[in-house]
């Protein structure tokens, strides 16, 4: 069942990118600009973000029914997965009984509030932010709690070293959009959640090799991080060389050769964003 779930995902993930679409450059964490839970009034996963294909509220049948509406005949529902911590007993080298926990991926089916009859929207809470100023506080107040070396300087890379636990970015005057810088820095800061005194997600507190797929896995935890804490802010990038038919390619082969890999990176990304924005 479970990896009849991964397959799931991996499907929903991948007709997204046969558009044209990177489905982790959507708008997705605040409860009134991407997708909620109608009852609880919170904002689904990261993941979940990237399976829905609607802003706004979503419920499942039971949850609208009770609300006095009613799905309309011919709606197709869509995909929420979630963890089921399932337990289990087995004998240890000592011949004793211990308790396991295994988690499975599991889903259910819900319906968007345009699938709907009989239901009012919930009203929009707008608030006012200030992007820029914002990104700069998250940037200065996370390296300086973890200790970062952040060094800005005249340069034609970007990159994180986890030997030297030092991130490294062009100056702003470099970037001809400033949401472009922030989206670099934020990448980047993301890898840096990775050490080993953080996540924890390098092997031997090394970064991977290039072309490897522990490096591809990690550059997509990097670029779905950047992408949620962008989002958050309210900064749109075009990123149009991230558009390109290589890049999409490159990621359908992929998540075609392993179904399990969206799953994997999304949730590495859902904690490197939380313990950035603390």
């Amino acid at each position: 069942m479970a990896n009849n779930v991964y397959q799931i995902v991996t499907d929903r993930i991948i007709e997204e990118l046969e558009k044209g679409n990177i489905p982790w450059q959507k708008p997705w964490t605040g409860v009134r600009t991407g997708a909620f839970n109608r009852i609880s009034k919170k904002p689904y996963s990261i993941l979940n973000q990237m399976l829905l294909k609607h802003r706004g509220e979503y419920a499942t049948f039971k949850q609208w029914s009770e609300l006095g509406g009613h799905i309309r005949k011919g709606e197709k529902s869509e995909v929420v997965v979630f963890w089921n911590m399932k337990k289990y007993e087995e004998e240890d080298e000592n011949g004793e009984k211990v308790e396991k926990v295994v988690p499975l991926l599991r889903y259910y089916n819900v319906f968007h509030i345009s699938q709907v009859d009989g239901v009012e929207p919930l009203k929009e809470e707008l608030h006012e932010v200030e992007p820029i100023e914002e990104a700069d506080r998250i940037i200065n107040e996370y390296i300086s709690r973890e200790g970062i070396t952040f060094n800005e300087c005249k340069s034609n890379q970007a990159y994180y070293s986890p030997m030297q636990d030092m991130v490294v970015v062009p100056m702003k005057a470099q970037f001809q959009n400033i949401e472009e810088y922030y989206s670099t820095t934020f990448h980047e800061l993301t890898h840096s959640t990775g050490h080993k005194n953080r996540l924890d997600r390098f092997t031997d507190g090394r970064a991977a090799a290039f072309g490897s797929e522990t490096y591809s896995k990690e550059e997509l935890v990097a670029e779905i991080g950047s992408a949620n804490i962008l989002n958050r802010l309210g900064i749109e990038t075009e990123k149009s060389f991230r558009n390109s038919a290589a890049y999409i390619q490159s990621w359908l082969k992929v998540l075609k050769d392993d179904n399990k890999f969206i799953v994997s990176a999304a949730s590495k990304a859902e904690k490197a964003v939380e313990y950035i924005i603390q």
